[in-house]
């Protein structure tokens, strides 16, 4: 049998911790609180009567439902088979004019793009000559001298 290998350990003095210091108790008051409270409201008897003109709750609701506008002519609509769910979609002219407007501002948006590229290339080396040469004539060639530079 070999025996189990001995690893080196180090033994470390026992600390002494000092005592804490004494503090005073903290002295709490009971906290407080408002219990809330309401005004309960008056409800009418159910007796009661609406003026006349005036309709009911539950009639409002079946007058809109009964009232509610044909859609326009433009809106076809298409039933979605399984969940039976009507979908409004627009005439096809309206589609095809919205198809076209989305294509040509996208066209029109890269060639402008690309166009800008191209003039910026052209014209980025024009500038820079332009402001070399009035550097120079302003004596601002943009080297230093000896007596410029800072030691």
């Amino acid at each position: 049998m070999v025996e189990p290998p001995i690893l080196p350990s180090i033994s470390l003095p026992s600390q002494i911790l000092p005592e804490p210091p004494k503090l005073p108790r903290a002295i709490l008051e009971i906290p407080r609180a408002e219990a809330p409270s309401y005004i309960p409201m008056v409800a009418p008897p159910s007796e009661l009567r609406p003026p006349v003109g005036v309709t009911k709750e539950g009639e409002e609701e079946t007058k809109k439902e009964k009232k509610e506008p044909p859609p326009p002519p433009e809106i076809q609509t298409i039933t979605i088979p399984w969940i039976d769910h009507e979908l409004p979609v627009p005439k096809e002219e309206i589609v095809v004019a919205a198809g076209m407007t989305a294509v040509v501002s996208v066209v029109a948006t890269l060639t402008a793009t690309s166009l800008f590229n191209q003039v910026v290339k052209i014209l980025k080396p024009v500038f820079m000559q332009v402001i070399k040469r009035i550097q120079k004539k302003l004596g601002k060639d943009g080297t230093t001298t000896g007596k410029e530079r800072p030691e």
